[in-house]
């Protein structure tokens, strides 16, 4: 019995891709998951504060003494802009949301109605908005709060009391003035989200599990170039009178039409069951897919082209399309990672993809600004062909 422990356990650590997946992959993952879930880092696991939009229409003192006051607080950072650019970064997916403090917010401190202040958001930006609630709106009307006091501690002395100094009329008004919960509101009104019935986690279901899957797909595909190589396939081909480099576009264009084909059943199986609209903006989704396959497809040539055998492409591939899967949106949804996540997911071909998706079927953006992101995962995919050709040469073609 004993000797056949030691034997499998020899076995085991002589397998590098046994120990890879056994050990160093979930320490990775569980140090992303750790990050995402804000068990790491500054508050909330975010190394940055939360960037507000906000747009001044009054410009006068009390208006500006309000955003003063919200970017002192070390959790959000105003970032000045007019209102009309202000909604087309938070409905693009620039911005969490925007405050707009419309003309006559003064005038409508000094009588006591209710402020001109709007709040406009996306509702998929979950992590931003729990913190905003959390510090800006309670920090806010707090200050609306006493403005208003102030306001109306100048007046009731002004009026009542035009001859008592400021200290003693201060005494006066504490019992007078501090009962009243006459608080300015501020309305919120959700701009992202709003166009369509499709919910936000059936559009994270289906675009981050579809790439996930689509990038293991691929991946096996490109290792089967290895396979072929070991099985001596490669040899023979090499002695027909087709190129080396047809025998790597053979396999790319095998794997790009299985992509589309995956991704095509895959929301269409989302349109099916869950009743998921595709008709929000059709000829971005084609483009979408075709853009998406072509990216992914390449990597999974491209990782394959980076090995020497069979065995070592499959641990490359995994640990590649896990990590980055973990940080480009796939497993964890993109709105809830903290800011240093959301920076390091750009280099993530999952990230352009599922974006890519999320404003045809989030943020209902029209084919024009939809088009950068479908230009860059081709742009990707064609730098990652280029370099698998140079590689495949060099790995496999010279034997």
């Amino acid at each position: 019995m004993f000797k056949l422990f030691k034997k499998d356990l020899i076995l085991f650590f002589h397998d590098q891709r046994s120990v890879i997946l056994t050990f160093l992959l979930p320490v990775v993952l569980i140090t992303l998951f750790a990050f995402a879930y804000g068990s790491l880092g500054g508050y909330d696991g975010r190394s940055e504060p939360v960037k507000l939009l906000v747009t001044d229409l009054d410009q006068s003192r009390s208006s500006k003494e309000i955003i003063y006051k919200i970017d002192s607080l070390k959790d959000i950072k105003t970032i000045i802009s007019d209102s009309t650019n202000a909604k087309d970064l938070v409905i693009k997916g620039k911005y969490a949301c925007a405050l707009i403090i419309f003309k006559g917010f003064q005038d409508s401190l000094e009588t006591g109605n209710s402020t001109p202040v709007e709040m406009v958001y996306d509702r998929s930006r979950e992590m931003e908005i729990g913190i905003l609630q959390q510090n800006l709106i309670s920090t806010l009307m707090s200050l609306k709060g006493d403005i208003i006091v102030k306001k109306r501690i100048e007046k009731y002395l002004k009026s009542k009391f035009p001859f008592i100094d400021k200290s003693t009329g201060d005494d006066i008004l504490k019992n007078t003035f501090i009962k009243d919960k006459n608080r300015p509101e501020i309305r919120w009104t959700p701009i992202v989200g709003m166009k369509n019935n499709t919910k936000l986690g059936l559009i994270q279901a289906v675009a981050g599990t579809s790439i996930l899957m689509l990038l293991f797909s691929v991946a096996g595909v490109g290792s089967s170039i290895l396979e072929e190589k070991e099985n001596g396939t490669i040899h023979r081909l090499l002695y027909s009178p087709l190129k080396g480099s047809a025998i790597l576009y053979g396999k790319m264009l095998f794997a790009f039409f299985i992509s589309i084909l995956q991704l095509t059943a895959m929301f269409l199986f989302a349109w099916l069951i869950f009743n998921m609209d595709l008709s929000i903006n059709f000829p971005a989704l084609i483009l979408m897919i075709i853009a998406t396959a072509f990216a992914v497809s390449s990597l999974g040539i491209l990782l394959a082209a980076l090995a020497k055998t069979r065995q070592q492409a499959l641990n490359i591939s995994t640990i590649i399309i896990l990590i980055m899967s973990a940080i480009g949106g796939s497993m964890i949804p993109l709105f809830i990672m903290p800011a240093i996540l959301q920076k390091i997911a750009f280099l993530s071909l999952n990230y352009w993809a599922i974006q890519g998706f999320y404003d045809i079927f989030w943020r209902v953006l029209p084919l024009e600004e939809i088009l950068p992101k479908i230009a860059l995962l081709i742009s990707i995919g064609i730098v990652m062909t280029l370099a698998s050709v140079q590689l495949f040469k060099k790995r496999i073609i010279k034997l």
